[in-house]
């Protein structure tokens, strides 16, 4: 009985039948467009847009020159040195992040043991010289400062998840 279903349902192309009741029924459904520039889609706080460097409370930055981002990263994006300070700490002295090689897959920001390194909501920005594309330890930091509150707040809300 299976054979003769199987056969009548290849003769009459019930997958394509299937696809137009589908298509058919979605067809004189109501659109939604969202009008972009004015109205904005919700994101999530686990989206991954540009990278930021954070600082603890006291102003001192929390990379630790660890290289595991670095290590990491698939794309070979990221470039870091560093050297060691008066008080014995390492800390970094060039931090790199090529924007153009950056698949923004969020590993930099998982190996990083004190949460330094993260991405941040930020996905429109753009380029218009040769070597913009290219993002310094000063422009991550500044980056880190100016959006620190809406950082913090995602990852309070991610936490329980990490």
């Amino acid at each position: 009985m299976t054979a003769v279903r199987d056969f009548f349902r290849t003769f009459f192309l019930w997958e394509l039948l299937l696809g137009l009741k589908l298509t058919g029924r979605n067809l004189f459904a109501r659109k939604v467009t969202i009008q972009y520039p004015d109205e904005r889609a919700p994101q999530s706080p686990r989206f991954r847009g540009l990278h930021a460097l954070r600082r603890y409370p006291n102003g001192e930055e929390r990379c630790i020159a660890c290289k595991l981002c670095e290590a990491v990263c698939p794309a070979l994006a990221i470039t870091i040195d560093s050297e060691q300070r008066e008080d014995g700490t390492r800390r970094t002295t060039r931090y790199d992040i090529d924007l153009f090689k950056c698949i923004y897959c969020g590993f930099c920001e998982e190996s990083c043991p004190v949460d330094s390194i993260v991405e941040t909501r930020i996905f429109e920005y753009h380029m218009e010289e040769r070597g913009e594309n290219i993002v310094t330890k000063d422009q991550l930091l500044a980056i880190g400062d100016k959006y620190e509150e809406q950082l913090a707040r995602d990852r309070a809300m991610d936490a329980p998840f990490r």
